[in-house]
Protein backbone atom coordinates (compact mmCIF):
# COMPACT_ATOMS: atom_id res chain seq x y z
CA UNK A 1 0.00 0.00 0.00
CA UNK A 2 2.53 2.22 0.87
CA UNK A 3 4.18 2.01 -2.38
CA UNK A 4 1.28 3.31 -4.13
CA UNK A 5 1.52 6.61 -6.00
CA UNK A 6 0.17 9.79 -4.90
CA UNK A 7 -2.08 11.78 -7.18
CA UNK A 8 -4.32 14.42 -6.98
CA UNK A 9 -8.15 13.45 -6.54
CA UNK A 10 -10.07 15.01 -9.20
CA UNK A 11 -13.03 14.92 -7.13
CA UNK A 12 -12.09 16.94 -4.14
CA UNK A 13 -8.71 18.30 -5.13
CA UNK A 14 -6.63 16.83 -2.43
CA UNK A 15 -3.49 14.71 -2.24
CA UNK A 16 -4.88 10.51 -2.15
CA UNK A 17 -3.25 7.47 -2.85
CA UNK A 18 -3.70 5.79 -6.36
CA UNK A 19 -7.22 3.62 -6.17
CA UNK A 20 -6.28 0.18 -5.62
CA UNK A 21 -7.06 -1.97 -8.49
CA UNK A 22 -10.23 -4.66 -7.51
CA UNK A 23 -9.73 -7.99 -9.40
CA UNK A 24 -12.32 -10.59 -9.28
CA UNK A 25 -12.90 -13.15 -6.78
CA UNK A 26 -13.74 -16.34 -8.19
CA UNK A 27 -15.12 -18.14 -5.01
CA UNK A 28 -15.32 -21.62 -4.51
CA UNK A 29 -18.26 -21.42 -2.48
CA UNK A 30 -20.58 -18.34 -2.40
CA UNK A 31 -20.53 -15.32 0.33
CA UNK A 32 -23.96 -15.07 1.81
CA UNK A 33 -23.09 -12.40 4.12
CA UNK A 34 -24.65 -15.29 6.87
CA UNK A 35 -23.44 -12.79 9.86
CA UNK A 36 -25.83 -10.15 8.49
CA UNK A 37 -28.75 -12.42 6.22
CA UNK A 38 -29.40 -14.91 8.54
CA UNK A 39 -32.92 -15.79 6.95
CA UNK A 40 -34.59 -17.30 10.75
CA UNK A 41 -33.61 -13.81 12.42
CA UNK A 42 -34.15 -10.29 11.13
CA UNK A 43 -31.63 -8.85 9.22
CA UNK A 44 -28.59 -6.96 10.98
CA UNK A 45 -27.40 -3.55 9.87
CA UNK A 46 -23.62 -3.40 10.73
CA UNK A 47 -21.38 -0.42 11.08
CA UNK A 48 -17.42 -0.11 10.13
CA UNK A 49 -17.48 3.61 10.39
CA UNK A 50 -16.58 4.30 7.50
CA UNK A 51 -17.53 7.73 6.13
CA UNK A 52 -17.85 8.53 2.25
CA UNK A 53 -18.55 12.42 1.32
CA UNK A 54 -21.72 13.62 0.18
CA UNK A 55 -20.69 14.32 -3.43
CA UNK A 56 -24.92 15.10 -5.80
CA UNK A 57 -24.47 16.09 -9.08
CA UNK A 58 -25.20 19.37 -10.95
CA UNK A 59 -27.62 17.34 -12.66
CA UNK A 60 -30.44 14.93 -11.41
CA UNK A 61 -33.01 13.20 -13.13
CA UNK A 62 -35.71 10.35 -12.50
CA UNK A 63 -36.40 6.96 -14.49
CA UNK A 64 -39.68 5.28 -14.48
CA UNK A 65 -40.39 1.84 -14.36
CA UNK A 66 -44.28 1.42 -14.57
CA UNK A 67 -44.68 -0.50 -17.24
CA UNK A 68 -42.09 -3.01 -16.25
CA UNK A 69 -41.32 -3.75 -12.62
CA UNK A 70 -44.97 -1.97 -11.91
CA UNK A 71 -46.43 -4.75 -14.05
CA UNK A 72 -44.89 -7.11 -12.00
CA UNK A 73 -47.83 -7.06 -9.02
CA UNK A 74 -50.95 -6.31 -10.62
CA UNK A 75 -53.03 -6.66 -13.70
CA UNK A 76 -51.28 -5.79 -17.10
CA UNK A 77 -52.01 -2.63 -18.12
CA UNK A 78 -53.75 -2.16 -21.64
CA UNK A 79 -52.28 -0.61 -24.63
CA UNK A 80 -54.66 2.26 -23.96
CA UNK A 81 -54.23 2.44 -20.53
CA UNK A 82 -49.80 2.48 -21.64
CA UNK A 83 -50.05 5.35 -23.35
CA UNK A 84 -52.25 7.43 -21.81
CA UNK A 85 -49.91 7.17 -18.53
CA UNK A 86 -47.28 7.29 -20.60
CA UNK A 87 -48.70 10.95 -22.03
CA UNK A 88 -48.64 12.08 -18.60
CA UNK A 89 -45.34 10.78 -17.58
CA UNK A 90 -44.53 13.17 -20.59
CA UNK A 91 -46.28 16.40 -19.28
CA UNK A 92 -45.31 15.62 -15.74
CA UNK A 93 -41.58 16.03 -16.38
CA UNK A 94 -41.69 19.04 -18.23
CA UNK A 95 -39.74 20.44 -21.00
CA UNK A 96 -36.87 19.79 -19.21
CA UNK A 97 -37.25 16.12 -19.26
CA UNK A 98 -36.62 15.91 -15.50
CA UNK A 99 -38.56 11.81 -15.89
CA UNK A 100 -35.62 10.98 -18.27
CA UNK A 101 -36.67 7.29 -19.37
CA UNK A 102 -39.38 4.50 -19.00
CA UNK A 103 -38.73 1.00 -19.82
CA UNK A 104 -41.01 -1.52 -21.18
CA UNK A 105 -41.13 -5.33 -21.29
CA UNK A 106 -40.93 -6.34 -24.75
CA UNK A 107 -41.72 -10.09 -24.28
CA UNK A 108 -45.82 -10.12 -25.52
CA UNK A 109 -47.39 -8.76 -28.91
CA UNK A 110 -49.51 -6.23 -26.15
CA UNK A 111 -45.86 -5.12 -24.31
CA UNK A 112 -44.45 -4.01 -28.12
CA UNK A 113 -47.52 -2.85 -29.37
CA UNK A 114 -47.81 -0.43 -26.69
CA UNK A 115 -43.99 0.72 -26.42
CA UNK A 116 -44.33 1.42 -30.38
CA UNK A 117 -46.87 3.61 -30.01
CA UNK A 118 -45.77 5.81 -27.28
CA UNK A 119 -42.63 5.63 -29.45
CA UNK A 120 -44.70 7.30 -32.73
CA UNK A 121 -45.56 10.02 -30.24
CA UNK A 122 -42.11 11.56 -30.76
CA UNK A 123 -41.35 12.66 -27.26
CA UNK A 124 -37.56 13.30 -26.33
CA UNK A 125 -38.63 12.96 -22.61
CA UNK A 126 -39.42 10.20 -21.50
CA UNK A 127 -37.25 7.92 -23.73
CA UNK A 128 -38.47 4.47 -24.22
CA UNK A 129 -35.94 1.77 -23.17
CA UNK A 130 -36.57 -1.71 -22.88
CA UNK A 131 -35.69 -4.53 -20.16
CA UNK A 132 -34.43 -8.06 -20.96
CA UNK A 133 -32.87 -11.16 -19.44
CA UNK A 134 -29.62 -11.81 -20.11
CA UNK A 135 -29.74 -13.89 -23.45
CA UNK A 136 -29.45 -12.97 -27.04
CA UNK A 137 -33.09 -14.17 -27.71
CA UNK A 138 -34.68 -11.50 -25.91
CA UNK A 139 -32.17 -8.82 -27.29
CA UNK A 140 -33.43 -9.90 -30.65
CA UNK A 141 -36.54 -7.84 -29.68
CA UNK A 142 -34.62 -5.15 -28.81
CA UNK A 143 -32.66 -5.27 -32.82
CA UNK A 144 -36.04 -5.69 -34.28
CA UNK A 145 -37.83 -2.53 -32.55
CA UNK A 146 -34.91 0.14 -33.12
CA UNK A 147 -35.07 1.03 -29.52
CA UNK A 148 -31.65 2.78 -28.21
CA UNK A 149 -31.60 1.67 -24.71
CA UNK A 150 -32.15 -1.56 -23.16
CA UNK A 151 -31.48 -2.41 -19.48
CA UNK A 152 -30.01 -6.17 -18.98
CA UNK A 153 -30.92 -8.24 -15.89
CA UNK A 154 -27.23 -9.40 -14.53
CA UNK A 155 -27.45 -10.58 -10.93
CA UNK A 156 -24.51 -9.77 -8.78
CA UNK A 157 -24.99 -11.78 -5.30
CA UNK A 158 -23.95 -15.06 -4.77
CA UNK A 159 -27.96 -15.87 -3.93
CA UNK A 160 -28.32 -15.04 -7.56
CA UNK A 161 -25.14 -16.34 -9.35
CA UNK A 162 -24.68 -19.45 -7.15
CA UNK A 163 -28.29 -20.57 -6.32
CA UNK A 164 -30.08 -19.37 -9.01
CA UNK A 165 -28.05 -19.28 -11.87
CA UNK A 166 -25.76 -22.48 -10.82
CA UNK A 167 -22.77 -20.52 -12.46
CA UNK A 168 -19.45 -19.17 -10.38
CA UNK A 169 -18.84 -15.80 -10.20
CA UNK A 170 -16.47 -16.09 -13.45
CA UNK A 171 -18.70 -17.90 -15.68
CA UNK A 172 -21.39 -15.25 -14.39
CA UNK A 173 -19.28 -12.14 -15.50
CA UNK A 174 -18.41 -13.58 -18.70
CA UNK A 175 -22.32 -14.17 -19.52
CA UNK A 176 -22.96 -10.47 -18.87
CA UNK A 177 -20.06 -9.06 -20.50
CA UNK A 178 -21.01 -11.50 -23.85
CA UNK A 179 -24.44 -9.82 -24.17
CA UNK A 180 -23.20 -6.34 -23.12
CA UNK A 181 -20.99 -6.80 -26.17
CA UNK A 182 -23.48 -7.93 -28.67
CA UNK A 183 -25.90 -4.86 -27.35
CA UNK A 184 -22.85 -2.34 -28.06
CA UNK A 185 -21.77 -3.67 -31.46
CA UNK A 186 -24.83 -3.10 -32.80
CA UNK A 187 -24.93 0.24 -31.41
CA UNK A 188 -27.66 -0.42 -28.60
CA UNK A 189 -26.76 1.49 -25.11
CA UNK A 190 -27.00 -1.17 -22.63
CA UNK A 191 -27.93 -0.39 -18.86
CA UNK A 192 -26.60 -3.17 -16.53
CA UNK A 193 -28.71 -3.82 -13.72
CA UNK A 194 -27.13 -4.86 -10.92
CA UNK A 195 -29.82 -7.12 -9.35
CA UNK A 196 -29.75 -7.41 -5.33
CA UNK A 197 -26.44 -5.26 -4.46
CA UNK A 198 -27.54 -4.74 -1.51
CA UNK A 199 -26.35 -8.71 -0.33
CA UNK A 200 -22.99 -8.29 -3.13
CA UNK A 201 -19.79 -8.54 -2.66
CA UNK A 202 -19.08 -5.04 -3.96
CA UNK A 203 -15.18 -5.28 -4.24
CA UNK A 204 -14.61 -9.12 -5.02
CA UNK A 205 -17.40 -9.17 -8.25
CA UNK A 206 -19.55 -5.85 -8.34
CA UNK A 207 -16.56 -3.03 -8.64
CA UNK A 208 -14.24 -5.67 -11.25
CA UNK A 209 -17.49 -6.70 -13.25
CA UNK A 210 -18.29 -2.73 -13.48
CA UNK A 211 -14.47 -1.65 -14.46
CA UNK A 212 -14.99 -4.56 -17.36
CA UNK A 213 -17.82 -2.66 -18.32
CA UNK A 214 -16.21 0.48 -18.41
CA UNK A 215 -13.36 -0.64 -20.69
CA UNK A 216 -15.59 -2.52 -23.01
CA UNK A 217 -17.76 1.18 -23.16
CA UNK A 218 -14.63 2.64 -23.81
CA UNK A 219 -13.56 0.17 -26.84
CA UNK A 220 -16.75 0.88 -28.36
CA UNK A 221 -17.20 4.94 -27.83
CA UNK A 222 -20.77 3.89 -25.95
CA UNK A 223 -20.62 4.29 -22.16
CA UNK A 224 -22.47 1.30 -20.12
CA UNK A 225 -25.28 2.91 -17.55
CA UNK A 226 -25.34 1.25 -14.21
CA UNK A 227 -28.34 0.36 -11.92
CA UNK A 228 -28.06 -0.12 -8.92
CA UNK A 229 -30.67 -2.92 -7.96
CA UNK A 230 -31.81 -3.06 -4.24
CA UNK A 231 -33.68 -5.97 -4.91
CA UNK A 232 -34.84 -6.59 -1.65
CA UNK A 233 -35.08 -3.11 0.20
CA UNK A 234 -31.86 -4.01 2.36
CA UNK A 235 -30.26 -1.38 1.50
CA UNK A 236 -29.91 1.50 4.61
CA UNK A 237 -28.60 5.05 4.18
CA UNK A 238 -27.24 5.57 7.57
CA UNK A 239 -23.40 6.96 7.77
CA UNK A 240 -21.01 4.49 8.73
CA UNK A 241 -23.05 1.72 7.73
CA UNK A 242 -20.84 -1.03 6.40
CA UNK A 243 -21.85 -2.71 2.55
CA UNK A 244 -23.08 -4.14 0.91
CA UNK A 245 -26.09 -2.71 2.84
CA UNK A 246 -24.59 0.78 2.22
CA UNK A 247 -26.07 2.98 0.17
CA UNK A 248 -23.39 5.71 0.28
CA UNK A 249 -20.90 3.04 0.20
CA UNK A 250 -22.20 1.47 -2.78
CA UNK A 251 -22.11 4.64 -4.59
CA UNK A 252 -19.14 5.88 -3.59
CA UNK A 253 -17.72 2.59 -4.75
CA UNK A 254 -19.22 2.91 -8.31
CA UNK A 255 -18.07 6.05 -8.80
CA UNK A 256 -14.76 6.04 -7.27
CA UNK A 257 -13.29 2.42 -7.57
CA UNK A 258 -15.09 1.59 -10.61
CA UNK A 259 -14.78 4.73 -12.45
CA UNK A 260 -18.17 4.78 -13.45
CA UNK A 261 -19.74 8.11 -14.39
CA UNK A 262 -22.33 9.72 -11.82
CA UNK A 263 -24.38 10.32 -15.28
CA UNK A 264 -24.39 6.39 -15.75
CA UNK A 265 -25.01 5.18 -12.46
CA UNK A 266 -28.96 4.66 -10.93
CA UNK A 267 -30.38 3.71 -8.26
CA UNK A 268 -33.61 1.64 -7.90
CA UNK A 269 -34.51 0.95 -5.12
CA UNK A 270 -37.94 -1.64 -3.06
CA UNK A 271 -39.83 -0.64 -0.06
CA UNK A 272 -39.23 -3.55 2.00
CA UNK A 273 -38.08 -2.23 5.03
CA UNK A 274 -39.89 0.91 4.27
CA UNK A 275 -36.51 2.65 3.33
CA UNK A 276 -37.26 3.17 -0.70
CA UNK A 277 -37.51 7.04 -0.33
CA UNK A 278 -34.92 7.53 1.89
CA UNK A 279 -32.68 5.38 0.09
CA UNK A 280 -33.15 6.99 -3.25
CA UNK A 281 -33.02 10.41 -2.09
CA UNK A 282 -29.51 9.27 -0.76
CA UNK A 283 -28.28 7.65 -3.71
CA UNK A 284 -28.68 11.49 -5.37
CA UNK A 285 -27.02 12.75 -2.55
CA UNK A 286 -23.64 10.60 -2.85
CA UNK A 287 -23.18 10.42 -6.70
CA UNK A 288 -26.24 9.11 -8.86
CA UNK A 289 -27.71 11.50 -11.17
CA UNK A 290 -30.80 8.72 -11.93
CA UNK A 291 -32.84 7.05 -9.04
CA UNK A 292 -35.83 4.76 -10.45
CA UNK A 293 -39.05 4.64 -9.40
CA UNK A 294 -42.59 3.95 -10.37
CA UNK A 295 -45.97 5.80 -10.42
CA UNK A 296 -47.40 5.41 -6.72
CA UNK A 297 -44.82 2.53 -5.85
CA UNK A 298 -46.80 -0.21 -7.62
CA UNK A 299 -43.98 -2.83 -8.09
CA UNK A 300 -42.69 -6.42 -6.91
CA UNK A 301 -43.69 -7.04 -3.46
CA UNK A 302 -43.94 -3.99 -1.17
CA UNK A 303 -43.41 -2.25 -4.63
CA UNK A 304 -40.44 0.54 -5.77
CA UNK A 305 -39.81 4.24 -4.70
CA UNK A 306 -42.80 6.24 -5.58
CA UNK A 307 -42.68 8.72 -8.33
CA UNK A 308 -44.35 11.58 -7.21
CA UNK A 309 -42.19 11.00 -3.74
CA UNK A 310 -38.89 12.11 -5.68
CA UNK A 311 -40.54 14.82 -7.90
CA UNK A 312 -40.86 16.50 -4.68
CA UNK A 313 -37.53 15.55 -3.26
CA UNK A 314 -36.11 16.64 -6.32
CA UNK A 315 -37.92 20.56 -5.54
CA UNK A 316 -36.84 20.19 -2.16
CA UNK A 317 -33.20 18.94 -2.89
CA UNK A 318 -32.40 21.44 -6.36
CA UNK A 319 -35.11 24.54 -4.81
CA UNK A 320 -37.27 24.35 -7.85
CA UNK A 321 -39.53 21.82 -10.07
CA UNK A 322 -37.64 22.48 -13.07
CA UNK A 323 -40.66 22.98 -15.00
CA UNK A 324 -42.69 19.57 -13.95
CA UNK A 325 -46.28 19.98 -13.90
CA UNK A 326 -47.37 18.38 -10.01
CA UNK A 327 -51.25 18.83 -11.17
CA UNK A 328 -50.83 15.75 -13.42
CA UNK A 329 -49.87 14.18 -10.14
CA UNK A 330 -53.96 14.67 -9.34
CA UNK A 331 -54.92 13.87 -12.82
CA UNK A 332 -53.41 10.32 -12.98
CA UNK A 333 -54.13 9.24 -9.32
CA UNK A 334 -57.64 10.11 -10.26
CA UNK A 335 -57.50 8.25 -13.71
CA UNK A 336 -55.75 5.08 -11.73
CA UNK A 337 -58.68 5.05 -9.98
CA UNK A 338 -61.62 5.71 -12.04
CA UNK A 339 -60.23 4.08 -15.18
CA UNK A 340 -57.80 1.23 -13.98
CA UNK A 341 -59.06 0.28 -11.15
CA UNK A 342 -56.18 0.98 -8.99
CA UNK A 343 -57.38 2.29 -5.71
CA UNK A 344 -54.96 4.62 -3.48
CA UNK A 345 -54.69 4.14 0.43
CA UNK A 346 -56.23 7.06 1.64
CA UNK A 347 -53.33 8.09 3.69
CA UNK A 348 -50.78 7.98 0.84
CA UNK A 349 -48.95 11.01 0.70
CA UNK A 350 -49.88 13.77 -2.24
CA UNK A 351 -52.40 11.37 -4.02
CA UNK A 352 -54.70 9.93 -0.90
CA UNK A 353 -58.40 10.85 -0.55
CA UNK A 354 -57.36 12.13 3.17
CA UNK A 355 -53.53 12.51 2.49
CA UNK A 356 -54.04 16.64 3.41
CA UNK A 357 -57.67 16.34 5.52
CA UNK A 358 -57.84 16.93 8.78
CA UNK A 359 -60.19 15.99 11.64
CA UNK A 360 -58.70 17.69 14.85
CA UNK A 361 -60.87 20.41 15.55
CA UNK A 362 -57.64 22.41 16.90
CA UNK A 363 -56.15 21.78 13.30
CA UNK A 364 -59.09 22.60 11.99
CA UNK A 365 -59.44 26.25 14.27
CA UNK A 366 -55.47 26.46 12.65
CA UNK A 367 -56.55 26.08 9.15
CA UNK A 368 -59.15 28.31 9.72
CA UNK A 369 -57.04 31.03 11.00
CA UNK A 370 -54.26 30.61 8.52
CA UNK A 371 -53.74 27.34 6.46
CA UNK A 372 -49.88 27.45 6.69
CA UNK A 373 -50.48 26.38 9.84
CA UNK A 374 -51.66 22.56 9.13
CA UNK A 375 -50.81 22.12 5.98
CA UNK A 376 -47.34 20.82 4.10
CA UNK A 377 -47.42 23.37 1.33
CA UNK A 378 -49.91 24.92 -0.40
CA UNK A 379 -51.56 21.70 -2.05
CA UNK A 380 -54.36 23.50 -4.34
CA UNK A 381 -51.29 25.06 -6.13
CA UNK A 382 -49.63 21.90 -6.74
CA UNK A 383 -51.91 19.61 -6.13
CA UNK A 384 -55.40 20.82 -7.26
CA UNK A 385 -56.09 19.18 -3.59
CA UNK A 386 -56.82 22.09 -1.03
CA UNK A 387 -56.48 21.53 2.68
CA UNK A 388 -59.77 19.77 3.54
CA UNK A 389 -61.51 19.76 7.06
CA UNK A 390 -63.78 16.06 7.65
CA UNK A 391 -66.54 16.69 10.34
CA UNK A 392 -66.32 14.17 12.93
CA UNK A 393 -67.09 14.59 16.30
CA UNK A 394 -63.84 16.04 16.74
CA UNK A 395 -64.25 18.44 14.33
CA UNK A 396 -65.60 21.52 16.39
CA UNK A 397 -66.98 24.52 14.99
CA UNK A 398 -63.88 25.67 13.40
CA UNK A 399 -63.55 22.38 11.54
CA UNK A 400 -67.09 22.78 9.81
CA UNK A 401 -66.65 26.60 9.37
CA UNK A 402 -63.34 25.44 7.44
CA UNK A 403 -65.27 22.96 5.31
CA UNK A 404 -68.06 25.12 4.48
CA UNK A 405 -65.17 27.48 2.89
CA UNK A 406 -63.52 25.17 1.43
CA UNK A 407 -66.96 23.20 -0.40
CA UNK A 408 -68.24 26.61 -1.55
CA UNK A 409 -64.74 28.33 -2.60
CA UNK A 410 -65.91 31.07 0.00
CA UNK A 411 -62.86 33.23 1.09
CA UNK A 412 -62.45 36.66 2.20
CA UNK A 413 -65.31 38.73 3.23
CA UNK A 414 -67.69 35.88 1.65
CA UNK A 415 -65.88 33.08 4.00
CA UNK A 416 -67.79 32.02 7.45
CA UNK A 417 -66.50 32.11 11.01
CA UNK A 418 -67.41 30.14 13.86
CA UNK A 419 -69.88 32.55 14.87
CA UNK A 420 -72.64 32.05 11.69
CA UNK A 421 -75.56 31.11 13.05
CA UNK A 422 -75.05 27.97 10.14
CA UNK A 423 -71.70 26.56 11.72
CA UNK A 424 -73.83 26.85 14.99
CA UNK A 425 -77.16 24.29 13.47
CA UNK A 426 -74.60 22.30 11.68
CA UNK A 427 -72.59 21.69 14.52
CA UNK A 428 -75.50 21.32 16.56
CA UNK A 429 -76.91 19.06 14.46
CA UNK A 430 -73.34 16.74 14.49
CA UNK A 431 -73.20 16.50 18.05
CA UNK A 432 -76.57 15.31 18.36
CA UNK A 433 -75.66 12.76 15.81
CA UNK A 434 -72.55 11.13 17.94
CA UNK A 435 -74.46 11.88 20.66
CA UNK A 436 -76.87 8.95 19.82
CA UNK A 437 -74.44 6.88 19.42
CA UNK A 438 -72.60 7.49 15.12
CA UNK A 439 -69.34 6.50 14.87
CA UNK A 440 -68.31 6.89 11.27
CA UNK A 441 -67.77 10.45 9.64
CA UNK A 442 -70.42 12.69 8.69
CA UNK A 443 -70.75 12.34 4.77
CA UNK A 444 -70.28 15.50 2.31
CA UNK A 445 -74.20 14.60 1.00
CA UNK A 446 -75.80 15.02 4.60
CA UNK A 447 -73.61 18.03 5.65
CA UNK A 448 -75.09 19.58 2.26
CA UNK A 449 -78.40 18.56 3.02
CA UNK A 450 -77.89 19.88 7.43
CA UNK A 451 -76.47 23.38 5.59
CA UNK A 452 -79.11 23.64 3.03
CA UNK A 453 -81.87 23.53 5.81
CA UNK A 454 -80.02 25.77 8.42
CA UNK A 455 -79.46 28.32 5.47
CA UNK A 456 -83.11 28.46 5.10
CA UNK A 457 -83.73 28.68 9.02
CA UNK A 458 -80.84 31.83 8.66
CA UNK A 459 -82.00 33.30 5.57
CA UNK A 460 -78.98 33.10 3.59
CA UNK A 461 -77.02 31.51 0.52
CA UNK A 462 -73.87 30.17 0.30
Amino acid sequence: MDDRKIVVNPHNNLLSFEEYFYALQDVDEPNTYRNIFPYTEIPKIVFNQRVVPISMPEEIWITDTTFRDGQQSRAPYTTEQIVRIYDYLHKLGGSKGIIRQSEFFLYSEKDRKAACACMERGYEFPEVTAWIRANKKDFEFVKAMGIKETGILVSCSDYHIFYKMNMSRRQAMEHYLSIVRECLETGVRPRCHLEDITRSDIYGFVIPFCLELQRLGEAYGIPVKIRACDTMGYGVNFTGAAIPRSVPGIIYGLHTHAGVPSSMIEWHGHNDFYKAVSNSTTAWLYGASGVNCSLFGIGERTGNTPLEAMVFEYAQLKGTLDGMDTSVITEIAEYFEKEIGEKMPERTPFVGKNFNVTRAGVHADGLLKNEEIYNIFDTDKFLSRPAVVAVSNTSGLAGIAHWINSHFRLSGDKAVDKKHPVVADVKTWVDAQYEGGRVTVITDDELLTVIDEACRKNHCKF
